[in-house]
């Protein structure tokens, strides 16, 4: 017996080992690579839940059960101290229960609780993983799965009511103010609550219209709370995959988001161009919303906004350049100097990074990044930073700057032979800027003849 237990141990060893290497070889291309797709992730979750599963089926008595301790702490929010109904991962690449972090994020908390981090965007995405796992711990052990939340204010989460839903749309309609004021709010609620709200609203015909028709037919800025709401509702109807392509399509919805974006309290700009974050991540909006000259509002909000509406700028910008013809339109209305401008201040360094990592690969750009000396900007931030992916993002950005242009290479080689940062950073940084880094060494080092006759 005691053969047979060692002999189930080293399989099932044998077989965890591998998964560790190929989670391993997955989690490095996530981490390295700039332009990873969602299938990489979908394969670290898919080894993740095998991993799981192979320490649910391990036997009793070979010393590698599963630890209560360990994984109700594991499974339970920080913020509640109770185990996690609704499990979102904020920015930080935490794990919080919902309505919890929610109430933490819209009191205006620029941090994660937990890590102390800043929020790079304050975008909540569900945690299926989690969620299944608790699931199948709450089964192995009979405890009842948690179904039913409440949220902070004790509103209970209810199930779908369609015939509800058509009666509140019904009312934005109505000639009376407050009934429409009334039901944006429940929407707003029943949105947040629940899921399945989510999910069925995309299937009400003219959804979309009939809820954003006060914005539609007056200022949006005359009915600041009505308009909250009613945005708010939006953004949680964003975070239902299925409703992102329609909510793009719809000829009202993307222009009434900047009109928020424009005229709007506080909370709304930061809310409408959190929905408009959400939308740009599907490639068939990056399109629209590129047509819609909504970079024009980014542009200002990321120069001049709230500093949650910066981020979540920043962040559609970065989605929206991933398409060339977006790329041509931010560089036309001077979002380099905008960039370049704010990246001496101590906000948002990495993410303008990678949207003008982005941008370097516009003929455009390269002359107006050579312009701006950007060659000893890019040098201090490597030099002051201690992340490999902002050290990473500025190399990239130096190739595209530097590469065949004299003056850039003399600029590049003054920079390397004081401090040697490419030859560090070709030993030390991820792979991509290793290759980089090199590779601007090679240039340097086949032009250094015509360098040294220039400079004398």
């Amino acid at each position: 017996m005691a053969e047979k237990k060692e002999s189930a141990a080293a399989i099932g060893g044998g077989k965890e080992a591998e998964l560790k290497k190929e989670l391993e070889s997955v989690m490095k291309m996530i981490l390295e690579e700039v332009d990873y797709g969602i299938e990489k992730i979908i394969e670290a979750i898919r080894i993740l839940t095998r991993l799981t599963e192979s320490k649910l089926k391990k036997p009793a008595g070979l010393g590698l059960e599963l630890d209560d301790t360990v994984l109700t702490d594991a499974f339970t929010c920080p913020l509640s101290g109770q185990i996690m109904a609704d499990p979102v991962v904020l920015a930080s690449g935490q794990t919080y229960d919902r309505p919890y972090i929610e109430s933490w994020v819209n009191q205006g908390n620029l941090t994660c609780p937990r890590s102390k981090q800043v929020l790079s965007y304050s975008i909540l995405t569900p945690n299926c993983l989690v969620r299944e796992l608790i699931t199948r711990w709450c089964g192995v052990r009979g405890v009842p799965v948690p179904e039913s939340h409440q949220d902070i204010n004790g509103d209970e989460i209810e199930e779908t009511d369609l015939n509800y839903l058509y009666s509140l749309l019904g009312k934005m309609s109505s000639s009376s103010r407050s009934d429409q004021k009334e039901a944006a709010k429940e929407l707003m609620r029943l949105t947040k609550a629940n899921p399945s709200n989510r999910t069925v609203f995309c299937q009400i015909p003219n959804a979309f219209s009939t809820l954003l028709r006060p914005l539609s037919e007056s200022k949006v800025e005359l009915h600041p709370d009505l308009q909250e709401d009613l945005i708010k509702t939006v953004l949680n109807l964003s975070t239902d995959d299925n409703n992102k392509e329609d909510m793009g399509e719809n000829p009202i919805v993307i222009p009434l988001l900047i009109e928020s974006m424009k005229y709007g309290t506080t909370e709304t700009i930061i809310t409408a161009t959190a929905v408009l974050s959400t939308l740009s991540q599907l490639d068939s909006n990056k399109l629209i919303i590129g047509k819609s000259r909504a970079h024009v509002t980014l542009l200002e909000l990321l120069h001049r906004g709230h500093p949650l509406a910066m981020r979540e700028a920043a962040s559609t910008i970065f989605n929206l350049c991933k398409v060339y013809e977006n790329k041509t339109r931010f560089i036309e209305i001077g979002a380099v100097q905008v960039i370049l401008h704010i990246i001496n201040g101590p906000m948002l360094v990495d993410e303008l990074l990678g949207i003008l990592a982005l941008l370097s690969t516009h003929p455009n750009a390269i002359g107006q990044l050579r312009e701006a000396h950007t060659v000893h900007y890019l040098f201090q931030i490597m030099r002051g930073s201690y992340s490999k992916r902002t050290k990473e993002k500025c190399v990239v950005i130096l190739f595209s700057v530097c590469s065949k242009n004299e003056a850039s290479l003399r600029e590049l080689w003054t920079e390397e032979t004081t401090n040697r940062t490419l030859a560090e950073l070709a030993d030390t940084g991820t792979e991509r800027a290793k290759r980089k880094a090199t590779d601007l060494i090679l240039e340097m080092r086949r032009s250094l003849p015509v360098l040294r006759i220039t400079s004398t």
